[in-house]
């Protein structure tokens, strides 16, 4: 695809030296006529990781296949993805092989998918190719891919310290490990965090746990958190708002943030699934554990009859439910209006308030912090709930 519009870039200029014109305008990248008859007979192939590897964006692929049943193909990658890359790598390229496809769309929290999304552009430029997200090399995936989505977890890092002073927070505590703040995306993420924190006047506190990745597993982080939780709140007092990097450390936040009444404005990975359900002995049925309106009142219940309304918070929905569903509505919108401006961000903001009826705000990422932003990788914080 980005081979074809160079080469109509070029022509397009070459055209306007020649004859004298004024500038030429360029149209968008798979949208080429803007003029065009809408699309309505096609496919959009969705591929993500089996349900009991990825529970959120299989269930979410599932239900956009159900809601979609004429248009939308969703197929599973292999169990066992590391001794079966091949064979993954060939079902995504095989979706390029129905004249209907236009669209494939590839939702996984592995590396190694590149090479697919590069054979499907090389065999089909016509179809449009989206990551909701995939973890190879950022710059590459910008490089072959059309459009790229992910979590703005640097960005976080700032939202979290704000929303935490907005809640009345005087002290930020960060708890982590080496391993993970040896992640560059972490570290980014803590650096944002503490900056902000200091900017607002809030006071910074960084303490590190055990590590699990390379201890005795998550037993010796939690036992550290269950007693240096206290301490911290004894020293600092409840107007204190707790971060931790891993998710496993928010069955014990969560829990103590009952128990001392500190803040917690988001987990590290912000959902009303994490830790709330368990932590708050949540009666959920299946049929209510995709309602997250449902399961955000049952979890605002149960703050409010601990006295902890306003003080726990986090995002309304998964990411991971987000991502596949924002992705397939992205895709169906490119496809069906050719001249959907998809690499104007405030339209992004806009259609993701249109399909989930949160607010979300994107950005272009940046690979490096002193780096340039992606044109076409687009990643996106939602604003958080409290309870």
């Amino acid at each position: 695809m980005r081979k074809t519009v160079s080469i109509l870039l070029v022509v397009f200029m070459l055209a306007a030296v020649l004859s004298g014109c004024a500038k030429q305008t360029t149209p968008t990248a798979k949208t080429e006529n803007k003029d065009a008859q809408q699309v309505t007979d096609y496919k959009i192939g969705v591929v993500t990781p089996t349900l009991s590897t990825s529970e959120d964006e299989f269930r979410a692929a599932d239900k956009m296949a159900k809601q979609y049943p004429d248009i939308v193909k969703h197929i599973t990658l292999p169990e066992n993805f590391a001794t079966e890359i091949e064979t993954g790598l060939s079902q995504i390229t095989s979706l390029a092989d129905d004249p209907k496809m236009k669209a494939i769309i590839v939702i996984s929290g592995q590396a190694g998918l590149l090479p697919a999304l590069q054979k499907v552009e090389e065999k089909r430029p016509d179809i449009i190719t989206m990551t909701a997200p995939i973890w190879d090399d950022p710059v590459l995936m910008s490089k072959y891919v059309d459009v790229n989505l992910d979590t703005d977890w640097v960005k976080r890092g700032e939202a979290i310290a704000k929303k935490a002073h907005e809640m009345g927070a005087k002290t930020l505590i960060h708890y982590s490990f080496p391993t993970h703040l040896a992640k560059d995306v972490i570290s980014q993420r803590k650096a944002a965090m503490e900056k902000t924190a200091k900017g607002l006047g809030m006071e910074w506190v960084e303490v590190i746990t055990p590590d699990p990745q390379t201890g005795n597993g998550t037993g010796p982080m939690l036992q550290f958190l269950r007693e240096d939780i206290p301490r911290q709140i004894k020293k600092y007092g409840a107007d204190t708002n707790i971060f931790g990097t891993n998710c496993p450390m928010y069955d014990v936040i969560i829990d103590e943030a009952l128990k001392q009444k500190f803040m917690v404005a988001e987990q590290c990975c912000p959902t009303p699934l994490q830790a709330y359900p368990t932590v708050m002995n949540l009666e959920i049925s299946e049929e209510d554990a995709w309602n997250f309106d449902k399961v955000n009142k049952m979890i605002s219940e149960k703050a409010a009859a601990a006295k902890m309304t306003g003080r726990l918070g986090g995002w309304p929905m998964p990411a991971t439910v987000f991502m596949p569903q924002f992705a397939v509505e992205l895709a169906k919108k490119m496809i069906e209006e050719p001249g959907f401006e998809y690499q104007d961000l405030k339209k992004l903001d806009q259609l993701a308030k249109d399909v989930t009826g949160h607010d979300v705000n994107f950005s272009k990422f940046k690979p490096k912090a002193d780096g340039a932003e992606l044109d076409n990788y687009y990643v996106m914080i939602m604003d958080s709930i409290l309870y």
